[in-house]
């Protein structure tokens, strides 16, 4: 049984997903690792906006499944994954993904988002 608190974007907390409209890139340690020019931003609130990468534009073989699992009530549960560069450096929990996301941020689902102090992400301003 799921007794986990799941929330609505209110007033108070709101979230919204659009397109980005730019080219994202993102680089762990120098490196690209992910390369987009359809990414989504998450504001969610008082956070800093979030870029979410299309999965499939991410380097496939950079990417190494984690046992990491956390829950968001607004957004549901998300999975990780360790970033391995080019030079064999394990960056750690780096990306996170929620796979199944609740309905208010069903844009997000096949995208993931990397952490900002894990990883560079520049969008290009025109």
């Amino acid at each position: 049984m799921n007794d986990r608190p799941v929330l609505e974007p209110t007033a108070e907390h709101p979230i919204t997903v659009e397109p980005t409209g730019r080219h994202v890139t993102v680089r762990v340690n120098g490196e690209i690792v992910a390369d987009t020019d359809r990414a989504l931003t998450l504001r969610e609130s008082t956070y800093p906006a979030v870029q979410y990468i299309p999965h499939n534009d991410v380097i496939q073989d950079k990417l190494r499944p984690s046992d990491t699992q956390t829950y968001c009530p607004f957004k549901g549960d998300a999975s990780y994954y360790d970033l391995v560069t080019g030079s064999g450096t394990v960056v750690e929990d780096a990306i996170w993904t929620y796979e199944k996301p609740y309905p208010a941020v069903a844009a997000i689902a096949g995208h993931v988002a990397f952490y900002p102090d894990k990883a560079e992400v520049t969008v290009v301003h025109a």
